[in-house]
């Protein structure tokens, strides 16, 4: 997702002046389509229900690898409620390029789960009171990344291939550490066995199959996942090394969940640390 931010910079210089009303109608421009967006990712929900369990038991686990069984043991308790929808708010800094300065973001994210989706919404400030509007979703097995100036002058506009595609369906499942009945084993969804602290993640949603290879901690916590996600350079997709870090685990609505975290692709020049960010709020709606 990084790489197309490049030119804002330019873009940001050229339109500095008398920006304050461009940025209000921006702003209002942007949340409708937000809500458009959040209102298709909503159409989904539900619609993997009909088959799909209330609440979280242990015979949920039977055959998994031993460090799976000891991350879910970690994360829930038996009779947890499946989650069905989760809505979180994030705040953070974003990193552009190497040797670039970090600048500060906001975000909302709506994410479903009967049918894998999500839309995160984020407000990045580039240069004082301009932000920088980007939105990434999965919605019914599409990806698409939007980012604008104020809201209005476009940056970038991507979506509809299978790269993108992919690459969102990978930011889903990496982010399902946080909406952890997600990643109990059903169809599409499969564990299979590395080593004693480690395992491969396999989603298939429709014509998209993504992996991430998950690497627990002490507890039972998933501490790292890693994969190769197709990096945007010039508009092409080149699969690079990516990695994503979990971190400061807490309680909440009965599941453990971190609630900070980075994430980083590992370039042949060094690693870019290009997201780091912590859950500011996390609500859920369950099976019951």
């Amino acid at each position: 997702m990084s790489g197309w931010l490049k030119p804002v910079g330019v873009t940001l210089g050229a339109i500095a002046a008398g920006m304050g009303t461009a940025v209000i109608v921006g702003t209002l421009v942007w949340n409708r389509a937000t809500a458009r967006a959040v209102s298709r990712l909503g159409s989904f929900s539900g619609t993997g229900q009909s088959a799909a369990p209330l609440t979280f038991t242990r015979d949920q686990l039977a055959g998994l690898p031993p460090p799976v069984v000891r991350y879910f043991e970690f994360a829930l308790t038996p009779g947890q409620p499946i989650v069905r929808r989760a809505f979180i708010r994030h705040a953070g800094e974003f990193r552009t390029r190497l040797g670039a300065p970090t600048s500060p973001f906001t975000s909302v994210q709506h994410v479903t789960t009967d049918a894998a989706g999500f839309v995160w919404d984020a407000d990045i400030r580039m240069v004082p009171f301009i932000p920088t509007r980007v939105r990434d979703s999965y919605i019914g097995g599409e990806g698409t990344m939007h980012g604008a100036v104020a809201g209005l002058v476009p940056v970038v506009h991507q979506g509809g291939t299978p790269s993108i595609a992919r690459g969102a369906l990978v930011r889903y499942l990496a982010e399902a550490v946080w909406y952890p009945t997600a990643l109990l084993p059903r169809p599409g969804l499969s564990w299979t066995a590395i080593d004693d602290s480690s395992a491969r993640l396999t989603l298939t949603d429709g014509a998209t199959t993504v992996w991430l290879d998950v690497r627990f901690g002490n507890h039972g916590q998933i501490d790292r996942v890693s994969t190769v996600r197709d990096r945007d350079v010039k508009g092409v997709g080149v699969p690079t090394p990516w990695t994503a870090f979990n971190s400061r685990y807490e309680r909440v609505a009965g599941m453990m969940i971190p609630m900070a975290g980075e994430v980083t692709w590992d370039l042949a020049e060094g690693p870019l640390t290009y997201w780091r960010g912590r859950i500011v709020e996390i609500e859920y709606v369950t099976a019951r």
